[in-house]
């Protein structure tokens, strides 16, 4: 699939090394058969959830955890709050997640978007088409496309598969993309070769990000790889029968699109 407006000379099959035997549900199968459900976004609210997007930029989730632990302290996790609350002590109080004078504002762009399109109402914003909405948070200052999907896909249960560092890291080391590979061109593949499904989408993320974590480092530890042995070849019998049980407890995504 390739974005409109792309150019057939600078499609996806000109930028990513692909073997026709490679199979990104094989590769699924094995990580969750080796790590299991990972339970992902760890919050509560819809909100939370944009928060810590927002939040988890350039650092880790032990610091967002913190700084989410702040924000609940001071009763200041909700639209509304943010909005109103002073961008020096918002910043205070998410210290712990690191450019927070910098995240701050970000926290104050998204709420001030929220109230001029949806009068701060997110069950407004969810009645919105997948692609109007992803435009409109990419229009948002500080909100680029990995924040964006992040937020459509865990906070708005849509089918929009997430691309991030970790990501080219994996499947560049395993020469099924190019390390060179844009964003969109990275995530255009994953969705042109994966069923649409939200909870698929969110586990097999959470999967490569659990993988980088502990083994595929900067220093990878490849010997203890649950890729390694590459039996991820040809498709498998079991990712369907996951898959089946995944599309009967999610939400039909069908009616976003």
């Amino acid at each position: 699939m390739v974005r409109r407006g792309a150019s057939a000379n600078t499609s996806i099959a000109t930028r990513i090394i692909l073997s026709k035997r490679i199979d990104l549900a094989g590769i699924y199968d094995k990580l969750y058969e080796f790590y299991g459900p990972q339970s992902w976004w760890p919050a509560r609210t819809r909100f939370e959830v944009i928060v810590g997007a927002i939040l988890t930029q350039n650092t880790s989730w032990e610091n967002v955890k913190k700084a989410l632990a702040n924000l609940k302290k001071a009763k200041a996790l909700s639209p509304g709050r943010i909005k109103k609350i002073n961008e020096r002590h918002l910043a205070s109080l998410i210290r712990p997640s690191g450019y927070y004078n910098l995240k701050a504002k970000r926290l104050k762009n998204f709420t001030t978007f929220l109230d001029s399109k949806y009068d701060l109402s997110l069950n407004r914003a969810a009645s919105c088409k997948t692609a109007r909405l992803r435009q409109e948070l990419l229009g948002v200052s500080g909100i680029g496309p990995e924040t964006a999907d992040s937020i459509l896909l865990y906070a708005f249960n849509r089918p929009v598969f997430v691309i991030d560092a970790y990501t080219k890291r994996i499947f560049s080391r395993h020469k099924v993309l190019d390390k060179n590979a844009d964003y969109e061109e990275m995530q255009d593949f994953f969705m042109a070769n994966l069923p649409k499904n939200v909870k698929l989408y969110n586990e097999y993320h959470a999967l490569i990000v659990r993988l980088c974590k502990e083994l595929c480092k900067k220093n990878p530890q490849c010997g203890l790889c649950p890729l390694k042995a590459k039996k991820w070849l040809v498709p498998t019998d079991s990712f369907y029968s996951k898959l089946r049980l995944l599309k009967g407890i999610c939400r039909d995504p069908e009616k976003h699109l």
